[in-house]
């Protein structure tokens, strides 16, 4: 029988069958990926779930109750009304390894580049940038564009610390273009549906994408304006910089070990509520700043 992920909507049965929402279609016009279906998959199981899991998923709904009954789309909290948090950071993400690159998550090397984002479930979230061929050193769930420092999973579950579900992708800009990312991000989910995606209703569900320069931040808003025309309704995607939260003690927080690459593990129980909407963006050429077209 199918387990309850705990934040789903009430009564809402999930469903089994792998995720198909995760595969790119067309690439940037700077960079080129190679037929991302010649790329081995990760394998998944219908095995049993481990016990930390298993505690998880079966715990009650903390957040959005009545919100969900009512049909009202649940508020961002505030950063008063917010968890108080802790200053230890996660356990065992000191020296914890890449399951599948068996790279060290934190480390980004030398002329490496980082991007955050949230769009659904990250366990979902994560395993579509695994669909990249080249350029990928690693990826973390974990999360973002919160207030609580240091939370837990119940925790941001429970809508009282203001993060979505996030993933951290550090890669090497001279072997995938961050257009690339993006270009899966906004194809790979429903980018305006508030605060949610799909069954998974929640503060802790709401797209984002969160910069750490100038140029993801033109890039980001430039293919939103365009996707945004292409799809006919407004694009509700938090759009923010990582250095807006330094005051909350940061964007990111890395999520449980546990949650850490968990559709690549033997058991993990495949799962996705991505929305995508079956419309590829538009050719970078088409929306791309002027000064940015041949750099990325």
């Amino acid at each position: 029988m199918s387990a309850f992920r705990r934040s789903c909507v009430l009564a809402s049965i999930l469903a089994t069958a792998p995720c198909s929402a995760f595969q790119p279609t067309n690439t940037s016009g700077a960079r080129k990926l190679h037929n991302a279906s010649k790329t081995p998959l990760v394998s998944n199981t219908l095995q049993s779930l481990s016990s930390n899991l298993k505690k998880n998923l079966l715990q009650p709904l903390q957040m959005g109750f009545f919100d969900m009954l009512s049909g009202k789309d649940p508020e961002l909290i505030s950063p008063e009304q917010a968890l108080p948090g802790r200053a230890s950071k996660m356990a065992n993400i000191d020296g914890y390894k890449h399951y599948i690159t068996g790279k060290d998550v934190q480390e980004v090397p030398a002329g490496f580049e980082v991007a955050v984002f949230a769009n659904g479930c990250f366990w979902g979230s994560e395993k579509g940038i695994w669909r990249l061929p080249e350029g990928i050193h690693s990826t973390t769930v974990g999360y973002c564009a919160g207030f609580t420092p240091n939370p837990t999973y119940e925790e941001a579950c429970s809508g009282r610390t203001g993060h979505t579900e996030g993933v951290r992708v550090v890669y090497d800009p001279s072997k995938v273009s961050f257009v690339d990312i993006l270009r899966w991000f906004w194809e790979a989910h429903d980018p305006c549906s508030g605060m949610g995606q799909g069954n998974d209703r929640g503060s802790q569900y709401r797209s984002g994408f969160y910069y750490m320069n100038d140029d993801q931040k033109r890039l980001i808003e430039a293919s939103k304006e365009a996707y945004e025309k292409q799809l006919g309704k407004t694009i509700t995607t938090e759009i923010a910089g990582a250095e807006e939260y330094d005051q909350y003690g940061g964007l990111w927080y890395y999520g449980e070990v546990y949650h850490q690459q968990y559709l690549s593990k033997p058991g993990a129980r495949p799962y996705c509520s991505a929305q995508p909407q079956g419309v590829s963006l538009a050719p970078f050429e088409e929306w791309a700043p002027a000064d940015l077209a041949e750099k990325y």
